[in-house]
């Protein structure tokens, strides 16, 4: 059964930094393209970042380009995704997604997360 799993959420101050983690299991990992997504309360769910299968083409959604990257080991079977001077709107739960093709669109996406929440405080 695939899995992937998030981690490295917390509560941090605005400004602040970090690194969020996903594992992948049960799947081979360096045939998928992975992503980002986020969903704020109330907010419907939106695309952050993706990465192509062999980690040479990356894309960010305009909102945090310049402050996170999206990188990963296939070794590891694990994407990450730094995220540099947090603001109040970047609170949110992050999930990673795996899928066929890079993509802003969730609904590409095969294979969720959990979720892990990543709250920024003013």
């Amino acid at each position: 059964q695939v899995q992937l799993v998030e981690s490295g959420g917390g509560l941090v101050q605005a400004g602040s930094s970090l690194r969020l983690s996903c594992a992948a299991s049960a799947l081979t990992f360096s045939n998928y393209d992975m992503g980002w997504f986020r969903q704020a309360p109330g907010k419907e769910r939106e695309f952050v970042a993706w990465i192509s299968r062999s980690g040479s083409y990356t894309n960010y959604a305009d909102s945090v380009k310049g402050r996170f990257t999206i990188s990963r080991d296939n070794a590891m079977n694990t994407i990450y995704l730094q995220m540099n001077s947090l603001k109040p709107e970047d609170t949110a739960v992050y999930y990673c997604a795996a899928g066929p093709l890079v993509s802003a669109q969730g609904n590409t996406y095969h294979y969720w997360g959990q979720g892990t929440q990543v709250t920024v405080s003013s």
